[in-house]
């Protein structure tokens, strides 16, 4: 039997001259409070010291450092629990996959190599159409955050002053002409749900040499994962009411013929900070529109949350009801159901393994949020 990345004996295992899941980097606190836990036999059963060698950064470089245990001090299960999952939490990767696993760079080019023009600048337009200066009209401010295509901006809006997020997706990064065609129908899709109170409201759309910029409503108050990571998990009362949410997102979507396929706690945010706050499902970079009865076979989504239909190339809108179970499983545990130490070992576990409902909190959990 394979053994859990989520215990320490999955550490053990880890080569620190690899890159991705296999690299470990733990501050000198937490490593403090593993050691001590295993020296005293709480994180495994065996009496065993192991030994953790880690890549630690310094000023000049990295290089392996290799720690003894510190003496045995008794360390609540609760504290041990919390330090687990918000530094093994953030070991779920935000990328999101589109066909198979990307293959490792090539050897570099030589410099007078001349790089083939992506097609988002080969392109007329992207949008298809004339758009004003998104200058003109909004002053950029601080970066909120980065994904694969683009960064957003606080902005605000001259004329009223009113404070909006601009996701500027750069144009030479569409490299192929699919993925202009995404950058449109995202954008066509986010018009498509205007209204939709539990999706985030695009405002507008504008396009220059550089990038397409989407205005769009502004929710400061971070994503679910982060808090997800924070709290180590949610009580059954409060995990409920933010499912209704992911569950009211996803009848909202489909009952406009559109599916999601990115559902994730990275892709929902909070609009403010309060405990209450409304949650809003964003990116729709990977959504397309669906027809009753359409049956699709490319493969995307996100490593952890992707529905084995998707892995088997045959999959309709019942694929968003699995992602947003692999979500409501986490608020109640912080941990998801389905792991391994690559794409291929995870997507393994989703079509042939089993969900843990044994393990710490499932049995303090109730069967109707197991159900």
């Amino acid at each position: 039997m394979s053994q859990n990345p989520f215990s320490i004996t999955h550490f053990e295992q880890q080569r620190v001259s690899s890159v991705r899941w296999e690299t470990i980097v733990l501050d000198h606190q937490k490593l403090q409070l593993l050691l001590a836990q295993i020296h005293s036999g709480g994180l495994r059963r065996k009496k065993k010291l192991l030994k953790l060698k880690l890549r630690t950064k310094t000023k000049i470089g990295t290089k392996n450092v290799e720690l003894k245990p510190p003496q045995v001090m008794k360390i609540e299960n609760e504290e041990i629990r919390a330090c687990q999952q918000r530094e093994l939490m953030k070991q779920i990767e935000e990328t999101s996959f589109k066909g198979p696993e990307a293959k490792p760079a090539g050897p570099k080019k030589p410099h007078n190599f001349r790089r083939q023009a992506s097609a988002g600048l080969k392109t007329e337009s992207v949008l298809l159409r004339k758009t004003g200066n998104l200058r003109e009209f909004y002053d950029l401010g601080r970066k909120l955050g980065k994904r694969q295509f683009g960064t957003t901006f606080l902005c605000v809006e001259k004329a009223s002053g009113k404070e909006y997020a601009c996701k500027s997706i750069v144009k030479r990064k569409l490299v192929t002409d699919e993925d202009v065609e995404d950058v449109r129908r995202e954008i066509q899709i986010m018009h498509h749900l205007v209204g939709s109170i539990d999706v985030i409201s695009i405002k507008e759309a504008y396009e220059d040499v550089v990038a397409v910029h989407v205005v769009m409503e502004l929710c400061a108050g971070g994503e679910l994962f982060d808090r997800i990571v924070e709290r180590g998990h949610y009580s059954e009362r409060k995990a409920a009411k933010l499912a209704r949410t992911i569950i009211s997102v996803i009848e909202s979507c489909h009952s406009l013929g559109v599916m999601h396929r990115d559902l994730k706690p990275e892709n929902f945010l909070f609009i403010n900070h309060d405990e209450d706050s409304p949650l809003k499902a964003i990116d729709f970079g990977l959504s397309t529109f669906f027809k009753p009865g359409d049956i699709f076979n490319d493969e995307v989504g996100s490593p952890y949350y992707v529905a084995p239909e998707i892995l088997l190339k045959r999959y309709g809108p019942e694929a968003d009801v699995w992602s947003a179970g692999i979500i409501i499983y986490i608020l109640l545990c912080g941990l998801p159901p389905f792991w391994g130490e690559s794409e291929a070992d995870i997507f393994e576990a989703i079509l042939h393994g089993e969900a843990d409902f044994t393990s710490d909190p499932w049995p303090t959990i109730s069967e109707s949020a197991k159900d």
